[in-house]
């Protein structure tokens, strides 16, 4: 079904998304139907991971890719490779970050990545920064749970990340019941972007609670939010934007834990103009990643 993205109703952003996240779930039977018609614009995702689908990294990005191609999602940003740990060792940083690489050389074309660091480990981070961003592809870095972001061992990961121009993608959450351990929130974001203000970062999932979360970073311009990973709940993307000017959100999936489709939904169901809804979508994203990629020589 073929949903235009402005002046779309909500019965059929249900409709048109139930019938997406139905296809995904196909699976193998998925071969013999058609693809589905492509949102206008360019669709770039901020926000993926290689679990959720089985196989090796190639196979496992070979299915995503599948699936983003049904839904129009030109690129994808991966990170944390098969297993998620949520405080790896140096040997487990190095590991997911082959696991990502091996799945970018799949399709180079299409296919960015995130460095997967944990301050605790700041040699080994560094190195991978190195190793990863600057004399590899990938084009910035991730940071799960292992430290809470306003820790001062993040201090030298972003020193160096700034002179390589790259973008964090940062967990972030406000969970009703409390976070877990070293769980960052918005606002200790907040604190690391006032510290690190050339740095491009994205708070992952708008801090779960995106009413509160959205507002926590709304005084550092250096942050972006992402819509991933919650159901796609009316609201969300308008209130981004209201808070914190259009400019400052970017799309992400959370796939393969979520799907492409529900994650469309938040953006293609909102109050958003036309022109508002393809900057969230793709252009906000593109934006961030020039510096790094035009360091690396790669025009898109």
């Amino acid at each position: 079904m073929s949903l235009p993205l402005d002046g779309i109703t909500r019965r059929q952003l249900l409709v048109g998304s139930a019938s997406a996240t139905a296809a995904l779930a196909a699976g193998p039977l998925l071969a013999s139907a058609p693809p589905t018609p492509r949102p206008p614009g360019r669709v770039w995702d901020c926000h993926v991971h290689l679990t959720g689908v089985e196989g090796t990294p190639e196979e496992r990005v070979r299915q995503l890719l599948k699936y983003a191609d049904r839904v129009g999602v030109d690129r994808l940003v991966l990170s944390l490779g098969c297993t998620i740990q949520p405080d790896p060792s140096p040997e487990q940083l190095r590991q997911a970050n082959d696991e990502v690489l091996r799945a970018m050389r799949v399709a180079p074309d299409r296919l960015f990545g995130y460095a997967y660091l944990n301050p605790r480990h700041g040699e080994a981070s560094l190195h991978e920064l190195d190793r990863c961003v600057r004399d590899g592809p990938m084009v910035g870095a991730k940071l799960l749970t292992a430290v809470a972001c306003n820790d001062r061992r993040l201090d030298p990961l972003l020193q160096r990340l700034a002179e390589l121009k790259g973008v964090l993608l940062q967990h972030t959450f406000f969970h009703a019941g409390g976070n877990a351990p070293n769980e960052s929130t918005p606002a200790q974001l907040a604190e690391l972007a006032a510290r690190h203000p050339s740095v491009p970062m994205i708070g992952a999932h708008a801090g779960g609670d995106w009413e509160q979360g959205v507002r926590a970073v709304r005084s550092r311009p250096n942050v972006c939010v992402d819509l991933s990973g919650s159901d796609p709940c009316a609201g969300i993307a308008d209130t981004a934007v209201r808070e914190l000017g259009v400019e400052r959100v970017v799309w992400g999936s959370d796939a393969g834990g979520r799907s492409f489709a529900s994650q469309l939904g938040k953006v293609l169901g909102s109050e958003l103009s036309e022109a508002e809804k393809r900057q969230v979508l793709g252009a906000n994203l593109e934006r961030l990643l020039t510096p790094v990629l035009a360091m690396k020589g790669n025009k898109r």
